[in-house]
């Protein structure tokens, strides 16, 4: 990924000079000098063999690859305090296309809508006493794309079934074969995001346009959403999990994606990307299979640069009595649990060499442990041994590394 944003992402800013906003340039930059001199690193030297090398800052922003695997695991670890023990869900909503294009173009006001709306659907008919009867909560994810990297906006969330008895107030702990009908689902949740975009279209919320001009008129918009009522909407909910420990790690393969990951790109030539994608499949169980893609650099970058978030819009968030307001006092009220309160998130940043890597990496000639001689100042456009070329003069002449780290 960052190879290709490095060689040709110059080129894509001047084609599309006065087309790309703040949020997207700064994508660019980042993934362009994460992990390069430009945002500086530690020179180590190997106890081993004596080699010298270096660790470069990462950039530390949610849209980059690079940086979001170690990302997942700290969250991962935060989060294992707070999982319950009990069945777990996995539930999906999807926007229909016509709504997925007026999301595009409003994208804050309609994703809110979408977490919002999602996480009144679950809690709502949880609370029903005709079904569970009982107060309940769950994190959703924001992804926006397919394997394609098209524009599909969907919801993936995370839903224990127990919860508080509406009734009594009791702790109560549900079946761990079924949530609730996907079609009674589907169809409050289409009921109330409907609502709720009618509501910000007559506050004058929305904007609209190309294509999709024409709804900015409220008998246009009116029409479509009548259309929009009568489709099918998709939602999906799989089966439990076999454990505390499975429900972290499930959910971590969802928190910290980005569009695509470096794993699926299989060659750029300078022009054209070619990355693997997996084709749908028609029901639960079936196998996957799999094709290819090529894109030129241009429309990879516009692809991928399509799912970036608004600055300040959470993608993970956590609702019901698994609110951050609320968490705390849930997992007390929990029978049997003593697990603490989580951490809260943490935005974009620029990262240090302690957040991405280990404090005596390996090293990359004989593998062993390597100690930090160096502090490593931005050099901006840089050749990585152009750097380190100077360095390891300078590390000879200073002899074995002292104790105490970079200097």
């Amino acid at each position: 990924m960052a190879d290709v944003f490095r060689r040709a992402g110059q080129g894509f800013r001047e084609r599309m000079a006065g087309t790309l906003d703040a949020i997207a340039l700064k994508v660019m930059d980042c993934i362009e000098r994460c992990r390069t001199p430009a945002l500086g690193g530690v020179a180590f030297r190997c106890t081993g063999c004596g080699h010298v090398h270096a660790v470069w800052k990462s950039c530390g922003n949610r849209h980059c690859p690079s940086c979001q695997g170690a990302a997942a695991h700290r969250w991962m670890d935060r989060q294992a305090d707070g999982i319950l023990p009990v069945p777990y869900f996995h539930v999906v909503f999807t926007l229909p296309r016509p709504v997925a294009r007026i999301a595009l173009q409003n994208r804050k006001t309609v994703l809110d809508i979408l977490f919002r709306t999602a996480a009144e659907t679950l809690r709502t008919i949880g609370a029903d006493p005709a079904r569970f009867g009982a107060r309940t909560g769950g994190t959703a994810v924001l992804h926006t794309w397919n394997q394609r990297m098209d524009w599909h906006p969907h919801l993936h969330c995370l839903v224990p079934n127990a919860g508080f008895d509406v009734g009594t107030g009791e702790w109560k702990v549900g079946s761990d074969r079924f949530l609730a009908p996907v079609m009674v689902l589907a169809s409050r949740f289409r009921r109330r995001f409907v609502e709720e975009l009618a509501k910000a279209h007559a506050d004058g919320r929305l904007a609209f346009h190309g294509s999709i001009a024409h709804l900015a008129d409220p008998r246009a918009f009116a029409r479509e959403m009548k259309q929009v009522r009568q489709t099918a909407w998709k939602v999906y909910a799989k089966r439990p999990f076999n454990g505390p420990e499975d429900v972290v790690r499930y959910l971590g393969r969802y928190t910290h994606r980005v569009a695509i990951s470096d794993a699926r790109i299989l060659a750029f030539d300078g022009e054209t990307v070619t990355f693997r994608w997996r084709r749908p499949v028609s029901k639960p169980g079936d196998r996957p299979t799999y094709g290819t893609m090529a894109l030129t650099a241009d429309g990879f970058i516009q692809r991928f640069l399509l799912h970036r978030i608004p600055k300040g819009f959470h993608r993970i968030r956590h609702f019901g009595i698994l609110a951050n307001g609320c968490r705390a006092r849930t997992l007390q009220a929990v029978p049997d649990s003593s697990r603490r309160e989580t951490p809260p998130e943490t935005g974009d940043g620029a990262g240090t060499v302690e957040e991405t890597r280990e404090d005596r990496p390996a090293c990359p000639k004989c593998g062993a442990p390597s100690e930090p001689v160096l502090t490593l100042p931005e050099r901006p456009g840089e050749n990585p041994e152009d750097v380190l070329g100077p360095i390891r003069k300078l590390v000879r002449q200073r002899g074995p590394p002292r104790s105490g780290g970079a200097t």
